[in-house]
């Protein structure tokens, strides 16, 4: 991946200039720890995405998984909210990244237009940095080595690029691309972009419109870490791409809010996205996902359940449907595979589940979120 040479004469100077002011402000930006310590452990980021000021929530994690709140870490900047949106406020998947080599957590500030990297202490959170976004209302992170990318949901979509260096994100010049999509087209909350990944290899960026075009945009990343001029545009009349997931190298996984379905593609090496399969949800509203080796969650808004979906050489089969608390957004796995925590939105609620053969899912318990109604974005440890 791209180091910081690679960059050259102009990022250096900009990456000296964004590292003094880390180290400037890394006292004042820190945040104390507000809550009780039960020791260093695996945890569970929760974004509030409170609009007069975004803060992550830290739980601990115990042996049979259900979770303790650990304390609250505000990240100096505020939340957003879409309009017309009601239990998912960002409309996105990927607000909140957590990068296990760097043990650095990513959050967004929709209201601020702006970035934050906390250091990650056990159950402990160190902001390091609040950076610009480079756009307007940014909804969610993508993260591969020492590359970050930001996506910009208001003013046609956009996304821009970071190098990470010494625990703080430096802008990429020439690193910003519009997406080019209708401002005025309504509900805002549906014609947005909602989703930014990585393929595998960090070599190509993906990025889904939902309803405002109905693609997945592909573009090449170079040496140096910037995008192609102009992405490889893969359309889906009517299906409404909202996230992305990988399931092997080559193929992604997309919720389809359009046809409430989980669909899967071949990525080439020139962008282009061929189909391979698709599964109904038998849920309303499929929008966010997540993998789980080659177990799919399907986060179903409309209808409070998550799917759990089958990937064998690309054919999809539903396999359960769970009941969850009411507005099913969000969702991370636990880095073995073996619990699921669903981000609900209606009530601020997080509900804890074990995961069972071929994707089953069985409720160990919940926790109640505050000020987090409405918010997005959940990571873990």
């Amino acid at each position: 991946m791209l180091s910081a040479r690679k960059l050259g004469a102009v990022t250096a100077a900009a990456t000296a200039a964004a590292l003094m002011a880390t180290a400037g402000s890394a006292a004042a930006r820190q945040v104390s720890h507000d809550g009780t310590h039960l020791g260093a452990g695996a945890d569970v980021f929760v974004q509030t995405d409170g609009l007069t000021g975004n803060a992550v929530a830290v739980y601990d994690r115990a042996g049979d998984g259900t979770l303790t709140a650990a304390g609250t870490y505000p990240t100096g900047g505020n939340g957003g909210q879409l309009a017309d949106s009601v239990v998912d406020h960002l409309g996105s998947q990927g607000s909140l990244q957590y990068d296990a080599a760097a043990r650095l957590l990513f959050a967004v500030n929709a209201g601020s237009d702006s970035a934050s990297v906390f250091e990650v202490h056990g159950d402990q959170l160190r902001l390091r940095q609040v950076i610009g976004s480079g756009g307007s209302f940014p909804v969610s992170i993508a993260v591969h080595g020492n590359l970050v990318y930001v996506l910009n949901a208001r003013d046609g979509g956009s996304i821009q690029g970071y190098v990470l260096i010494g625990g703080g994100l430096v802008p990429i010049p020439g690193s910003k691309r519009s997406l080019g999509l209708d401002q005025a087209a309504t509900p805002e909350f549906v014609n947005t972009p909602g989703d930014v990944a990585f393929s595998p290899d960090g070599r190509q960026l993906l990025v889904t419109t939902k309803a405002n075009t109905n693609a997945i945009d592909v573009f090449a990343i170079g040496s140096s870490g910037r995008p192609s001029a102009t992405p490889v545009i893969n359309t889906e009349p009517g299906d409404v791409p909202f996230a992305l997931a990988f399931t092997s190298p080559d193929q992604v996984d997309v919720g389809e809010a359009g046809p409430n379905a989980v669909a899967s593609f071949r990525l080439s090496g020139n962008g282009t996205l061929t189909p391979i399969g698709s599964v109904g949800t038998g849920g309303a509203a499929t929008c966010w996902l997540v993998d789980d080796g080659p177990v799919l969650f399907a986060g179903n808004a409309g209808s409070a359940t998550e799917s759990s979906v089958l990937s064998a050489a690309g054919a999809l089969s539903l396999t359960a449907t769970t009941a969850t608390d009411p507005g099913t957004i969000d969702a991370a796995t636990s880095p073995d595979g073996h619990l699921l925590y669903v981000q609900t939105g209606a009530n601020g609620i997080v509900d804890e589940f074990r995961v069972g053969s071929a994707g089953s899912l069985t409720e160990i318990g919940s926790v109640t979120v505050p000020n987090a109604v409405g918010g997005q974005g959940i990571a873990t440890s």
